[in-house]
């Protein structure tokens, strides 16, 4: 991807953060509050589950994502972003499920992508986890499960790259609490 005029008026924030941290939640307000568009790098791995009749299980999810990369470049859902954003006219892109280095190698390209991380204690995420079921086996999981997906090769990369992060976000609290966080980081950004 090159940059074009229209990439350096482009604002695409990577948010990151385990799983149930609060990345959907900090997106969706984004969405309302900013007009930005989320852009999911796990969409296009449930477009293909759901065409080929597999559940949608966070293992399912993985394994996908982990074999298209073998196949075809550990940049590939970055590269596909990246050409998404580019040929959007929206201004500002949130993606709410950076997971890994490889996620952003082209989207570091735009003179305006910035990392977001998204710190939630890990009792507050199970149990957001359970009562959302995003996934068809979250509803049902242990919080044994639960520590055991955090262990799970794409996830365990996720605390490797926070600290990469330009901003902080603590989403401990309540919904408007992490909503004043966002405004924050947004003055500074815009």
């Amino acid at each position: 991807m090159t940059k074009t005029k229209t990439d350096k008026n482009k604002i695409v924030i990577g948010l990151v953060g385990e799983i149930a941290a609060g990345k959907d939640t900090a997106a969706l307000y984004l969405k309302k509050k900013y007009q930005s568009e989320t852009v999911s790098f796990s969409q296009p791995l449930r477009d293909i589950l759901d065409i080929i009749g597999i559940e949608q299980s966070r293992g399912n999810l993985q394994d996908l994502g982990i074999n298209l990369r073998k196949l075809f470049g550990q940049d590939i859902l970055s590269r596909a972003i990246a050409e998404k954003i580019k040929t959007s006219q929206k201004k500002i892109f949130i993606l709410p499920n950076v997971r890994l280095e490889q996620d952003i190698v082209w989207l570091k390209k735009i003179p305006k992508f910035i990392l977001v991380a998204l710190e939630t204690d890990d009792e507050i995420r199970f149990a957001r986890l359970k009562k959302r079921g995003q996934n068809t086996d979250d509803k049902s999981k242990t919080w044994t499960q639960f520590l055991k997906d955090g262990k799970n090769p794409v996830e365990k990369h996720i605390r490797e790259l926070m600290p990469k992060c330009r901003y902080k976000l603590s989403n401990n609290g309540s919904p408007k609490e992490l909503q004043k966080q966002i405004d924050g980081i947004m003055k500074k950004i815009k």
